[in-house]
Protein backbone atom coordinates (compact mmCIF):
# COMPACT_ATOMS: atom_id res chain seq x y z
CA UNK A 1 0.00 0.00 0.00
CA UNK A 2 0.72 3.50 -0.54
CA UNK A 3 -1.15 6.75 0.48
CA UNK A 4 0.20 10.15 0.85
CA UNK A 5 1.67 12.84 -1.56
CA UNK A 6 5.19 12.82 -1.25
CA UNK A 7 7.03 16.12 -0.82
CA UNK A 8 8.47 17.62 -3.30
CA UNK A 9 11.58 18.35 -1.22
CA UNK A 10 11.44 14.66 0.92
CA UNK A 11 14.90 14.28 2.34
CA UNK A 12 14.70 12.43 5.81
CA UNK A 13 12.74 8.89 5.74
CA UNK A 14 11.67 6.69 9.02
CA UNK A 15 11.80 2.88 8.52
CA UNK A 16 10.81 -0.13 10.67
CA UNK A 17 10.76 -4.12 9.41
CA UNK A 18 8.13 -5.56 10.93
CA UNK A 19 4.93 -8.46 10.54
CA UNK A 20 2.27 -7.37 7.82
CA UNK A 21 -0.70 -6.14 10.07
CA UNK A 22 1.83 -3.67 12.13
CA UNK A 23 2.94 -2.24 9.51
CA UNK A 24 -0.48 -1.97 7.54
CA UNK A 25 -1.73 -0.18 11.53
CA UNK A 26 1.80 1.97 11.20
CA UNK A 27 1.20 3.16 7.60
CA UNK A 28 -2.79 3.77 8.39
CA UNK A 29 -1.62 5.72 11.54
CA UNK A 30 0.74 8.18 9.76
CA UNK A 31 -1.73 8.82 7.28
CA UNK A 32 -4.08 9.91 9.54
CA UNK A 33 -1.80 11.96 11.31
CA UNK A 34 0.33 13.76 9.29
CA UNK A 35 -0.60 16.20 6.15
CA UNK A 36 -0.52 14.05 3.56
CA UNK A 37 1.46 17.14 1.32
CA UNK A 38 4.40 16.95 3.41
CA UNK A 39 4.69 13.32 4.25
CA UNK A 40 4.09 9.97 2.45
CA UNK A 41 3.54 6.46 4.06
CA UNK A 42 4.22 3.09 2.35
CA UNK A 43 4.19 -0.22 3.56
CA UNK A 44 4.89 -3.29 1.29
CA UNK A 45 6.42 -6.90 1.50
CA UNK A 46 9.81 -7.31 0.86
CA UNK A 47 11.08 -10.34 -0.74
CA UNK A 48 12.99 -12.43 1.97
CA UNK A 49 16.83 -12.17 1.65
CA UNK A 50 17.92 -13.80 4.97
CA UNK A 51 16.23 -16.93 7.05
CA UNK A 52 15.33 -13.89 9.62
CA UNK A 53 13.21 -11.87 7.24
CA UNK A 54 10.83 -14.70 6.64
CA UNK A 55 8.57 -14.09 9.77
CA UNK A 56 9.06 -10.23 8.96
CA UNK A 57 8.83 -9.65 5.69
CA UNK A 58 7.20 -6.26 5.10
CA UNK A 59 8.84 -2.79 5.55
CA UNK A 60 7.42 0.87 6.40
CA UNK A 61 8.85 3.73 4.88
CA UNK A 62 7.69 7.43 5.70
CA UNK A 63 9.02 10.06 3.86
CA UNK A 64 8.74 13.59 5.56
CA UNK A 65 9.84 16.91 3.80
CA UNK A 66 11.13 18.24 6.83
CA UNK A 67 13.81 17.23 9.86
CA UNK A 68 11.09 15.05 12.07
CA UNK A 69 10.70 14.65 15.84
CA UNK A 70 12.33 10.82 16.67
CA UNK A 71 11.15 10.97 20.09
CA UNK A 72 7.53 11.82 19.55
CA UNK A 73 7.35 9.45 16.66
CA UNK A 74 8.68 6.63 18.30
CA UNK A 75 5.92 7.64 20.81
CA UNK A 76 3.40 7.90 18.21
CA UNK A 77 4.33 4.23 16.51
CA UNK A 78 3.87 2.76 19.95
CA UNK A 79 0.16 2.79 19.52
CA UNK A 80 0.29 0.96 16.36
CA UNK A 81 3.25 -1.24 16.52
CA UNK A 82 3.79 -1.83 20.41
CA UNK A 83 6.86 -0.59 22.21
CA UNK A 84 9.62 -3.18 21.30
CA UNK A 85 8.54 -2.83 17.87
CA UNK A 86 8.89 1.37 18.11
CA UNK A 87 12.70 0.96 19.30
CA UNK A 88 13.41 -0.36 16.32
CA UNK A 89 12.68 2.37 14.17
CA UNK A 90 15.68 3.86 11.71
CA UNK A 91 15.46 7.27 10.78
CA UNK A 92 17.41 8.46 7.94
CA UNK A 93 18.26 11.12 5.08
CA UNK A 94 17.85 10.24 1.39
CA UNK A 95 18.22 12.65 -1.60
CA UNK A 96 15.04 13.25 -3.63
CA UNK A 97 16.07 11.09 -6.47
CA UNK A 98 17.25 8.33 -4.65
CA UNK A 99 13.25 8.63 -2.62
CA UNK A 100 12.01 7.53 -6.52
CA UNK A 101 13.94 4.38 -6.49
CA UNK A 102 14.00 3.46 -2.90
CA UNK A 103 10.21 3.84 -3.10
CA UNK A 104 9.73 0.98 -5.82
CA UNK A 105 12.47 -0.78 -5.26
CA UNK A 106 11.37 -4.24 -3.65
CA UNK A 107 7.93 -4.08 -4.94
CA UNK A 108 6.25 -7.12 -6.63
CA UNK A 109 3.74 -6.46 -9.24
CA UNK A 110 0.55 -5.97 -9.22
CA UNK A 111 -2.49 -7.54 -10.99
CA UNK A 112 -5.99 -6.22 -11.32
CA UNK A 113 -8.24 -8.45 -13.60
CA UNK A 114 -6.27 -7.65 -17.16
CA UNK A 115 -4.36 -4.54 -15.88
CA UNK A 116 -0.40 -5.52 -14.32
CA UNK A 117 0.87 -2.53 -12.93
CA UNK A 118 4.79 -3.29 -12.63
CA UNK A 119 8.15 -1.41 -12.54
CA UNK A 120 11.12 -1.95 -14.71
CA UNK A 121 12.98 -4.52 -12.63
CA UNK A 122 9.73 -6.17 -13.17
CA UNK A 123 8.22 -6.71 -16.77
CA UNK A 124 8.61 -10.22 -16.73
CA UNK A 125 5.10 -10.36 -14.80
CA UNK A 126 3.38 -9.25 -18.09
CA UNK A 127 1.62 -12.31 -19.67
CA UNK A 128 0.13 -12.28 -22.96
CA UNK A 129 -3.20 -10.68 -22.52
CA UNK A 130 -2.43 -8.99 -20.20
CA UNK A 131 -2.30 -5.24 -20.06
CA UNK A 132 1.04 -3.98 -18.82
CA UNK A 133 1.25 -0.62 -16.99
CA UNK A 134 5.01 0.13 -16.24
CA UNK A 135 4.77 3.19 -13.17
CA UNK A 136 8.45 4.55 -12.09
CA UNK A 137 7.61 7.46 -10.63
CA UNK A 138 7.27 8.25 -7.60
CA UNK A 139 6.42 11.63 -6.72
CA UNK A 140 2.43 11.58 -7.39
CA UNK A 141 0.25 9.26 -5.77
CA UNK A 142 -0.31 5.99 -7.05
CA UNK A 143 1.79 2.57 -8.05
CA UNK A 144 -1.22 0.09 -7.95
CA UNK A 145 0.13 -1.31 -4.75
CA UNK A 146 -2.31 1.00 -2.23
CA UNK A 147 -5.77 -0.43 -1.78
CA UNK A 148 -7.67 2.27 -3.92
CA UNK A 149 -5.87 2.25 -7.11
CA UNK A 150 -6.16 -1.62 -7.12
CA UNK A 151 -10.19 -1.01 -6.38
CA UNK A 152 -10.42 1.44 -9.46
CA UNK A 153 -8.45 -0.99 -11.75
CA UNK A 154 -11.13 -3.75 -10.76
CA UNK A 155 -13.99 -2.03 -11.59
CA UNK A 156 -12.52 -0.51 -15.01
CA UNK A 157 -11.82 -4.26 -15.70
CA UNK A 158 -15.32 -5.10 -14.60
CA UNK A 159 -16.94 -2.34 -17.18
CA UNK A 160 -14.61 -3.47 -19.52
CA UNK A 161 -16.34 -6.63 -19.85
CA UNK A 162 -19.97 -4.92 -20.47
CA UNK A 163 -19.26 -1.84 -22.56
CA UNK A 164 -16.53 0.57 -24.15
CA UNK A 165 -16.50 3.47 -22.68
CA UNK A 166 -16.37 6.78 -25.24
CA UNK A 167 -15.27 9.61 -22.80
CA UNK A 168 -13.54 8.97 -19.73
CA UNK A 169 -12.22 11.47 -17.33
CA UNK A 170 -9.68 10.71 -14.48
CA UNK A 171 -9.25 13.57 -11.49
CA UNK A 172 -6.57 13.66 -9.19
CA UNK A 173 -4.69 11.18 -12.12
CA UNK A 174 -1.39 11.02 -9.86
CA UNK A 175 0.97 9.05 -11.42
CA UNK A 176 -1.72 8.61 -14.22
CA UNK A 177 -2.57 4.94 -13.66
CA UNK A 178 -6.01 5.05 -13.77
CA UNK A 179 -6.07 7.11 -17.26
CA UNK A 180 -3.46 4.87 -18.55
CA UNK A 181 -4.44 1.85 -18.15
CA UNK A 182 -8.24 2.81 -19.89
CA UNK A 183 -6.29 4.57 -22.76
CA UNK A 184 -4.20 1.28 -23.39
CA UNK A 185 -7.16 -1.06 -22.74
CA UNK A 186 -9.89 1.05 -25.53
CA UNK A 187 -7.21 2.95 -27.52
CA UNK A 188 -8.83 6.27 -26.75
CA UNK A 189 -7.60 9.54 -25.68
CA UNK A 190 -8.55 9.87 -22.04
CA UNK A 191 -8.92 13.35 -20.01
CA UNK A 192 -6.37 13.57 -17.64
CA UNK A 193 -6.03 16.17 -13.81
CA UNK A 194 -4.62 16.48 -10.82
CA UNK A 195 -3.72 19.73 -8.41
CA UNK A 196 0.00 19.02 -8.33
CA UNK A 197 2.38 19.97 -11.17
CA UNK A 198 4.72 16.76 -10.12
CA UNK A 199 1.48 14.64 -10.89
CA UNK A 200 0.58 16.04 -13.85
CA UNK A 201 4.67 15.56 -15.25
CA UNK A 202 4.93 11.49 -13.85
CA UNK A 203 1.35 10.95 -15.96
CA UNK A 204 2.81 12.85 -19.32
CA UNK A 205 6.13 10.96 -18.45
CA UNK A 206 4.25 7.22 -17.84
CA UNK A 207 2.42 7.80 -20.62
CA UNK A 208 5.54 8.25 -22.87
CA UNK A 209 7.27 5.27 -21.02
CA UNK A 210 3.86 3.03 -22.05
CA UNK A 211 3.84 4.45 -25.63
CA UNK A 212 0.17 6.17 -24.79
CA UNK A 213 2.17 9.78 -25.08
CA UNK A 214 -0.67 10.71 -28.27
CA UNK A 215 -3.89 9.43 -25.91
CA UNK A 216 -2.87 11.53 -22.67
CA UNK A 217 -2.61 14.86 -21.99
CA UNK A 218 -2.65 15.81 -18.39
CA UNK A 219 -3.55 19.38 -17.20
CA UNK A 220 -2.73 21.05 -14.04
CA UNK A 221 -5.95 21.67 -12.88
CA UNK A 222 -8.42 22.16 -9.01
CA UNK A 223 -10.87 19.44 -9.63
CA UNK A 224 -12.53 19.42 -13.18
CA UNK A 225 -12.24 23.13 -13.37
CA UNK A 226 -10.19 23.87 -16.79
CA UNK A 227 -11.57 24.20 -20.05
CA UNK A 228 -9.64 20.63 -21.42
CA UNK A 229 -11.90 18.73 -18.51
CA UNK A 230 -14.99 20.88 -18.31
CA UNK A 231 -17.61 19.22 -20.69
CA UNK A 232 -21.17 18.92 -18.98
CA UNK A 233 -22.58 15.75 -19.56
CA UNK A 234 -19.82 14.37 -21.92
CA UNK A 235 -18.08 11.41 -19.45
CA UNK A 236 -19.45 8.21 -19.67
CA UNK A 237 -16.77 7.21 -17.30
CA UNK A 238 -15.46 9.33 -14.07
CA UNK A 239 -12.50 8.27 -11.68
CA UNK A 240 -11.83 10.19 -8.79
CA UNK A 241 -9.20 8.75 -6.36
CA UNK A 242 -8.38 11.41 -4.27
CA UNK A 243 -9.56 11.68 -0.41
CA UNK A 244 -12.59 11.76 1.10
CA UNK A 245 -12.81 15.50 1.72
CA UNK A 246 -12.61 16.75 -2.15
CA UNK A 247 -14.62 13.34 -2.72
CA UNK A 248 -17.56 15.00 -1.43
CA UNK A 249 -16.58 19.21 -2.49
CA UNK A 250 -16.46 17.89 -5.69
CA UNK A 251 -19.83 15.70 -5.60
CA UNK A 252 -21.68 19.08 -7.30
CA UNK A 253 -19.36 19.57 -10.24
CA UNK A 254 -18.12 16.63 -10.90
CA UNK A 255 -22.01 15.09 -11.24
CA UNK A 256 -22.47 18.00 -13.84
CA UNK A 257 -19.98 15.94 -16.20
CA UNK A 258 -21.46 12.63 -16.05
CA UNK A 259 -23.71 11.41 -18.80
CA UNK A 260 -26.65 9.70 -18.29
CA UNK A 261 -26.54 6.11 -18.09
CA UNK A 262 -22.10 6.30 -17.10
CA UNK A 263 -20.39 5.22 -14.05
CA UNK A 264 -18.72 7.13 -11.44
CA UNK A 265 -15.87 5.31 -9.43
CA UNK A 266 -14.43 6.88 -6.32
CA UNK A 267 -11.72 5.86 -3.98
CA UNK A 268 -9.34 7.03 -1.53
CA UNK A 269 -11.33 6.74 1.45
CA UNK A 270 -11.17 4.67 4.75
CA UNK A 271 -14.29 2.59 5.14
CA UNK A 272 -15.92 4.97 7.94
CA UNK A 273 -15.46 7.68 5.15
CA UNK A 274 -18.08 5.73 2.98
CA UNK A 275 -21.55 7.36 4.53
CA UNK A 276 -20.35 10.93 4.19
CA UNK A 277 -19.30 10.32 0.81
CA UNK A 278 -22.10 8.62 -0.39
CA UNK A 279 -24.89 11.38 1.39
CA UNK A 280 -22.82 14.02 -0.79
CA UNK A 281 -23.74 12.09 -3.78
CA UNK A 282 -27.08 10.97 -3.09
CA UNK A 283 -27.82 14.70 -3.17
CA UNK A 284 -26.51 14.73 -6.49
CA UNK A 285 -28.86 12.24 -7.40
CA UNK A 286 -26.33 9.12 -7.41
CA UNK A 287 -26.25 6.12 -5.53
CA UNK A 288 -23.63 3.70 -5.01
CA UNK A 289 -24.21 0.12 -7.59
CA UNK A 290 -21.44 -1.85 -6.04
CA UNK A 291 -18.41 -1.26 -3.69
CA UNK A 292 -15.23 -2.82 -2.84
CA UNK A 293 -13.12 -3.17 0.28
CA UNK A 294 -9.41 -3.60 0.16
CA UNK A 295 -6.51 -3.21 2.68
CA UNK A 296 -9.16 -1.00 4.94
CA UNK A 297 -10.49 1.23 1.90
CA UNK A 298 -13.37 1.62 -0.13
CA UNK A 299 -13.46 2.27 -4.17
CA UNK A 300 -17.63 2.87 -4.85
CA UNK A 301 -18.88 2.63 -7.99
CA UNK A 302 -22.05 5.00 -8.67
CA UNK A 303 -24.30 5.39 -11.30
CA UNK A 304 -27.25 8.05 -11.37
CA UNK A 305 -30.37 6.29 -9.07
CA UNK A 306 -27.96 3.14 -8.72
CA UNK A 307 -29.08 2.07 -11.82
Amino acid sequence: MLEGLPPNNAAFVMRLRCPEAQARALADLVVETFDPAETAAAAFEEKATTESWAATPWLVEVYFGHDPDEANLRELATVAVGAELAAQIEFDRVLQKDWVAASLEGLSAVRAGRFVVHGSHDRASVQPNDIGLEIEAALAFGTGHHGTTRGCLLFLDEILKRRRPQNILDIGCGTGVLALAAARALRIEVAAGDIDADAVAATRANAVLNCAGPWLHPVQARGALHPALWKPRAYDLIFANILAKPLRMLAPSLAQLAAHGGDVVLSGMLLRDVPGVATAWAAQGFAIAKRRHIDGWATLLLRRGGA
